[in-house]
């Protein structure tokens, strides 16, 4: 039956690809961030293998890529396979190793995966090719920081024949939080462990120390379409209390930079405020600041007084918090932080609002609680697996 399956998965889905490829071709010449992606992860264009032998460590996004560094450390450089699925994760990744890749998509895995020692996947990135090719050719598989949030859950529950084929290739199951490790042993995993959260392992610490400016300082980071007109106008109502505010604003995608900054410099010139980018000029002397790097963005949470956190004012599910609370900073999310929850839970003092709070909370920042980081991670059994597959070699 498993070779059946695995016949019927390869065909369907090399099926999927072929009628694809003409709409990602022209998706890639169009869309500038995924100009490198598409031809690496479609049809392998500067994208060879990984040399064999080593220990294989698959991500997503920017935020899981900066979360595995403890992992990291405990691999030998010469050891080291990195790969993700998007631009920013595929950046971040290439800092540690030339053994960076995109990661193909799935038939093309067949040829493209040579055999390693192990390969270690990052929360919910359950590719049935990617486990399974992998195993076959000699790897450990383990699912680590696994999550399935609440709203995702019934979606899953709808494909449990699938998801209880993929379990089948995975050998070791670490999951966030109790609640995480039922759902997946309800879709078929096994061998599950609770183990934290990651991101509780592996926060950022500031590189440099930036000058904080007069007066309160608002950082706005992370944020997605719709959230920067609300919280500037939020902001506009600080400002008209406390005329010294500033606010410097970090858009999670890079290609929104530009639309961000129309945004900004509009609002700028209606309330003849002061505005640069931070590219152009990296200080605070501004009223409005467009923060426009990769990166670094830990070093301006250390100097602020309120951090208003993007991605959960809409629907999109929130992001990583702890970054901004290890500094004790004030922060404001929206209400929806769904795919945050076990790292909003090990935070005390997150003010979750819905959008119409936003500018009377941000009004009155002196009344804001800081917060405090009181969760914890363990590595110790994803370390040991790591240990036993180097003492083997």
């Amino acid at each position: 039956m498993h070779r059946f399956f695995f016949f019927i998965y390869v065909v369907v889905t090399s099926i999927v690809w072929i009628l694809a490829l003409p709409f990602l071709w022209i998706l890639s010449k169009i869309k500038s961030k995924h100009k490198e992606s598409l031809p690496a992860r479609f049809w392998l264009k500067n994208n060879k293998p990984f040399s064999p032998d080593g220990i294989w460590i698959h991500l997503c996004s920017l935020g899981e890529a900066k979360s595995i560094a403890p992992l990291i450390k405990q691999i030998p450089k010469d050891l080291l396979r990195l790969s993700a699925t998007t631009k920013t994760g595929f950046d971040e990744i290439s800092k540690y190793t030339e053994q960076s890749r995109y990661l193909p998509f799935e038939p093309l895995l067949l040829r493209w995966i040579k055999p390693q020692k192990m390969l270690i996947v990052m929360e919910a990135e359950l590719w049935y090719l990617l486990f399974a090719v992998a195993r076959k050719k000699g790897a450990k598989t383990l699912l680590v920081n696994a999550r399935i949030s609440e709203k995702s859950y019934d979606k899953y529950l709808r494909f449990k024949w699938l998801y209880r084929r993929i379990f089948e290739q995975i050998d070791a199951v670490y999951a966030q939080t109790d609640e995480d490790a039922q759902r997946l042993i309800t879709l078929g995993a096994s061998n599950v462990e609770v183990m934290g959260n990651i991101k509780f392992a592996s926060i950022t610490k500031s590189t440099k120390k930036l000058p904080k400016p007069d007066g309160i300082f608002v950082c706005a980071a992370s944020t997605h379409d719709k959230e920067e007109s609300l919280i500037l106008d939020a902001f506009r109502t600080l400002k008209s209390k406390k005329p010294e505010a500033k606010i410097c604003i970090a858009p999670r995608h890079p290609e929104r930079f530009d639309k961000v900054e129309r945004i900004m410099e509009s609002l700028a010139k209606i309330q003849g405020w002061s505005y640069h980018r931070w590219s152009q000029k990296a200080d605070f002397e501004s009223d409005l600041i467009l923060y426009d790097t990769i990166g670094g963005l830990v070093n301006i949470y250390a100097i602020s007084d309120v951090v208003v956190l993007g991605g959960a004012f809409e629907p999109i599910g929130g992001h990583n918090a702890a970054e901004a609370a290890q500094f004790g900073c004030k922060i404001i999310s929206g209400k929806n932080y769904f795919n945050q929850k076990e790292i909003f839970g090990g935070i005390e003092g997150i003010y979750a609002v819905e959008n119409h709070e936003l500018k009377e909370t941000l009004s009155y920042p002196n009344l804001l609680s800081k917060t405090s980081l009181v969760s914890s991670c363990n590595l110790k059994p994803i370390s040991k697996r790591i240990k036993d597959v180097l003492r083997d070699q």
